[in-house]
């Protein structure tokens, strides 16, 4: 098929006059900011995304304020993005203070490598953004239709190769970053201050190049786009969710360059059909010096073609899938003005989530902690909130933050180690060692109280799911197995439910006799692995949240019966069947019918 235009004479979407009217990201925002109103209108927080923070409200009590005839409990999320999960110790202390002074208390890593600050009022946000800024962080294009925080390897293990991943990875995110003065006039009065690298300059220049943002345009991109970089026997940024992927090409112990990977997205509308998660295919091999290159050219045709109407069917996905690959590839070569090389043939073929204690490079070690959901938090007993801040008071040692949302600490010295491990029993924080496999591969996305998308729980409803599987795999003997589950408040994928080997998709509400929201159903999606690089197929829909568990049973007993040597739950579903597997369940759980 013959690439066609942006929009195909459609009228654009009402976001896209939002972006235009904006002025670079500036007119609307810049107007509410300091109006003394509890929130933005709809116009200012579409822009505020961009600048990296939602406007949120406590959906916990939205019904009992409505009901007293009071507004909604206005708050603000604000994303940190940091590249490649990498921070100082004065960079987390400072997260750490602003969560305690501005936020809920908490501190959530995200998927994507950050810090997700909650609770932030409107009149605290210059302040949360400057302070962000002021430690040499930011939150621009956290959020928003760009680029979004760029994915890379956190792991400071003993080769050279991640290191000169990294690198690549924080110049490639730096070329991509806005370039408007916006966010520098609103949140720091003008001063700019520089958390990466300083941007280069356009190396693939187009006719939709603008004066202002001559990647993006002055209506940016059509959707957000993601990047990740990966090395073939470490997925650990799962690199075929992404937009654009990097997959590290390795010879005689150097990186010489990558196979790059397009059109990776996993949100969907299950009332949409037009709509559908997709793995990112191989595109073609690049040398390392032509990492921005083609990006650029990827991000511009993204740019110029992607479908400015219908924001459902607006990601990079759709170009590829409509489109082709071949006839992708052929507009690449047009906007590079030369062919591309192929890929080379090397697939992701494992997955790392540098959990527990590592020798580094330089002779020290790193501990990577796992983090239930990501959410850094005090609880009881549990104090992983206060020990971290502890950690980095007293070692002042970086940290890094994973795609599986856990945290390493860094360039500990091999004689502290005991010192480390009284540390983690004064403030009961679990190693991987003491908790269960299924939930050291599991993930899930906020959901409520603070996400707007979200039809039912997530964050809060999968350690009940996990509490009773954990029962149920250690009565059929399945307590050691590694698979991914991974759930979601809704359909649009945060927590990359569609290529685990178990995924928990929101479905519908349910509302508590108190008026809460509680856990609703589910759609239960089966097959994919956790390299990654295979989908799910829908195993029931419409599952209740107590019947979880017990719809997975049968498919458990069936993997323990019939797997073959070696073979883990996701390839065992996708050799017998998603579809047999639903049926021989249906069966067994109701054999009347």
């Amino acid at each position: 098929m013959e690439p066609s235009g942006p929009v195909g004479g459609a009228k654009p979407s009402k976001v896209e006059a939002i972006k235009r009217a904006s002025e670079y990201l500036k007119v609307q925002l810049a107007g509410e900011m300091g109006d003394g109103s509890s929130h933005l209108s709809e116009d200012a927080a579409t822009v505020l995304k961009f600048h990296g923070s939602y406007q949120q409200d406590d959906r916990d009590v939205r019904t009992q304020l409505k009901k007293q005839g009071l507004e909604k409990a206005y708050q603000f999320m604000v994303r940190v993005r940091i590249v490649g999960g990498r921070l100082s110790a004065e960079q987390y202390l400072a997260c750490d203070h602003l969560a305690r002074t501005v936020g809920n208390g908490t501190l959530r890593i995200t998927t994507r490598q950050e810090f997700q600050l909650y609770g932030i009022l409107k009149d605290d946000l210059k302040t949360t953004i400057s302070t962000v800024n002021q430690n040499l962080m930011s939150t621009l294009a956290a959020c928003g239709d760009v680029e979004r925080n760029v994915l890379c390897c956190p792991a400071p293990l003993s080769d050279a190769v991640r290191d000169r991943m990294y690198e690549d990875a924080a110049i490639f995110a730096s070329h991509c970053a806005p370039r408007s003065s916006s966010y520098w006039d609103i949140w720091l009065d003008g001063e700019k201050v520089e958390s990466l690298p300083p941007a280069g300059e356009i190396l693939v220049p187009t006719a939709g190049d603008d004066p202002v943002e001559p990647i993006y345009g002055k209506t940016y991109l059509p959707r957000k786009f993601k990047t990740a970089f990966a090395l073939p026997e470490d997925n650990c940024t799962d690199i075929h969710a992404n937009d654009l992927g990097y997959l590290a090409i390795v010879e005689d112990g150097q990186l010489v360059g990558y196979n790059v990977l397009v059109g990776g997205g996993l949100g969907t509308t299950p009332s949409a059909q037009k709509t559908f998660p997709f793995l990112g295919v191989p595109l073609c091999y690049v040398d390392r010096v032509d990492v921005r290159k083609i990006g650029e050219a990827v991000i511009k045709v993204f740019r110029d073609f992607g479908n400015r109407s219908d924001r459902k069917r607006a990601r990079l996905k759709y170009i590829i899938h409509d489109w082709g690959l071949p006839a992708f590839r052929a507009k690449i070569e047009e906007y590079l003005g030369h062919p591309v090389m192929d890929p080379k043939p090397v697939p992701v073929s494992e997955v790392d989530d540098h959990l527990g204690w590592h020798r580094q490079a330089n002779g020290k070690l790193f501990l990577g902690l796992p983090v239930e959901n990501g959410r850094i938090r005090d609880d009881g007993d549990y104090r992983l909130m206060s020990g971290l801040r502890t950690f980095f008071e007293r070692y002042r040692t970086p940290g890094r933050l994973t795609c599986q949302q856990s945290i390493l600490l860094m360039d500990i010295e091999p004689s502290r180690r005991d010192e480390i491990e009284s540390w983690l029993e004064e403030y009961g924080i679990a190693t991987v060692e003491r908790i269960s496999t299924v939930r050291r591969w599991s993930m899930a996305c906020p959901a409520l109280p603070t996400c707007g998308l979200a039809v039912t729980e997530s964050e809060r409803a999968l350690p009940g799911v996990l509490d009773e599987l954990e029962r149920e795999l250690a009565v059929q003997g399945l307590a050691d197995e590694r698979f991914t589950v991974r759930m979601t408040g809704c359909p649009n994928g945060c927590a990359r439910p569609y290529n685990a080997d178990i995924g928990l998709v929101g479905r519908s509400a349910h509302v508590n006799k108190d008026g809460t929201p509680g856990p609703g159903k589910y759609t239960i999606f089966l097959g994919g692995r956790t390299i990654g690089d295979r989908l799910n197929v829908e195993f029931k829909d419409y599952v209740p949240y107590d019947r979880i568990v017990v719809e997975l049973r049968p498919v458990l007993a069936r993997f323990k019966a019939e797997r073959l040597e070696g073979e883990t739950l996701g390839d065992f579903c996708d050799r017998v069947g998603v579809e047999e597997l639903a049926r021989s369940a249906a069966e067994e759980l109701d054999p009347v019918g």
